[in-house]
């Protein structure tokens, strides 16, 4: 049940925003005349700020999602000029509701190559088309240059909302809000026990957002809160994801050093600091390669992960790991230590041949169903680590409790590693 909870978690955030969103409009106060167009306002300030988060973090969904949501966003509003009844709003709106989830299913299914892959800015020429396309397309009846053709383009019935005469996202718009969500909740799944991607939950949850404020676009109020929440989905989702990247081991998926730090300066009286190290993981890396040596250090990593007692691992350098109890005594955080110790000891990893299947389900099938007497023993590798723990002394400080485990892995070391010291 907790894990489950847990794997809800990046989706947390873009609910809360929405949820935030439709009761601001619900039961907010109305805001004094003079700040009365920040309702509208307000998104303009957001998706801008996102769109440049995006530049600044080389995030390129992300961005285009911003971009394009300012765009709509940005076309619409400066249609309404034209009154609310006209060709010209029915256009760019319709326009809007297309284009941005097609714009952001696009970037999805593209690989993530940053806002500049290598100088190129093909992009712009895009935007500019579209800008162009739909500026051509919403003066049609105003201008020589776009005729009265494409007035009756609208009345097609991919085109026409189900709620017609009110404007709403027509059947074209609503597949293709399908299909991005789609593509943005595949690239969120976690892929290889890797973490799930923010951003991409927080594209989702900007369609989401960006969708419901064109259903009741008529308010101006409600489009733009929305539209702002969509925003700020995105730019929550950028801090998260930048969050992940400067505290968790890329690697591992563990935290890292710092998370490391930053917890130990919460720390109360009551703890226990623990220093694992692979053994012989040098000569094991030079022997097997350095792809193998990761394997290795993902296998020690999640068996460590597992630890009980509430322990919590870190990712500390190189081959080496820490686990921190932070209420427990040396003598139980001991009895788990030892558990984890064997349950790496036992695990045999198979070393990928020629011959042996590269998809995950079926090699954990075929590990499971032959036994591993008649496996070739050259294919398959143990590791084992050796643990030293500590907990604090008399004014002893989280550092020196650390040091003081570091001196007690040495001490297992010495003593013949594969085993747990203090």
């Amino acid at each position: 049940m907790i894990e489950s909870l847990a794997g809800l978690r990046p989706v947390l955030v873009p609910v809360a925003i929405l949820v935030l969103a439709g009761a601001a409009l619900w039961i907010g106060p109305s805001l004094p005349p003079t700040l009365a167009g920040l309702k509208e306002a307000g998104a303009y300030f957001v998706l801008v700020a996102g769109a440049g988060m995006g530049v600044w973090f080389n995030r390129g969904r992300t961005f285009v999602a911003a971009m394009s949501l300012l765009i709509a966003y940005f076309g619409y509003r400066l249609a309404l000029d034209y009154g609310a009844e006209s060709f010209a709003v029915r256009a760019v709106y319709t326009a809007a509701v297309v284009l941005v989830p097609l714009n952001v299913l696009v970037a999805l299914l593209l690989p993530e190559r940053g806002v500049s892959y290598h100088g190129d800015y093909r992009w712009l020429f895009i935007v500019a088309g579209e800008i162009l396309l739909v500026a051509w397309i919403a003066s049609s009846g105003r201008s020589a240059l776009s005729g009265v053709a494409w007035q009756g383009l609208f009345d097609h019935w991919l085109l026409t909302s189900p709620r017609a005469p009110q404007l709403g996202p027509p059947f074209l718009a609503r597949v293709l809000f399908s299909a991005a969500l789609t593509a943005a909740v595949w690239r969120a799944w976690p892929q290889k026990d890797g973490p799930v991607s923010r951003l991409a939950v927080g594209i989702a949850g900007a369609l989401v957002g960006f969708f419901v404020g064109c259903e009741w676009v008529r308010n101006q109020t409600v489009f733009g809160v929305f539209t702002a929440a969509a925003g700020a989905i995105l730019i929550v989702s950028m801090l998260q994801e930048s969050r992940r990247l400067a505290f968790n081991d890329e690697l591992t998926g563990l935290p890292g050093r710092r998370a490391l730090r930053e917890a130990m300066a919460g720390l109360g009286p009551r703890y226990v600091l623990a220093m694992a190290d692979v053994d012989h993981f040098k000569s094991f890396n030079d022997t097997h390669g350095h792809d193998i040596g990761d394997q290795v250090l993902k296998l020690v990593a999640a068996r460590l992960a597992e630890v009980g007692g509430g322990g919590r691992a870190f990712r500390y350098g190189g081959e080496e790991f820490t686990v921190l109890f932070t209420d427990a005594t040396l003598a139980e955080a001991m009895s788990h230590l030892e558990d984890t110790r064997a349950s790496v000891a036992a695990y045999r990893m198979a070393v990928r041949g020629e011959e042996r299947p590269k998809e995950k389900e079926l090699g954990e099938k075929l590990r499971t169903h032959v036994p591993e007497a008649s496996q070739p023993p050259e294919k398959l590798l143990s590791v084992t680590v050796s643990i030293g723990a500590a907990g604090p002394a008399e004014r002893s400080t989280p550092t020196q409790v650390l040091k003081a485990a570091d001196e007690a892995l040495y001490r297992a070391k010495r003593g013949g590693r594969n085993r747990v010291g203090k």
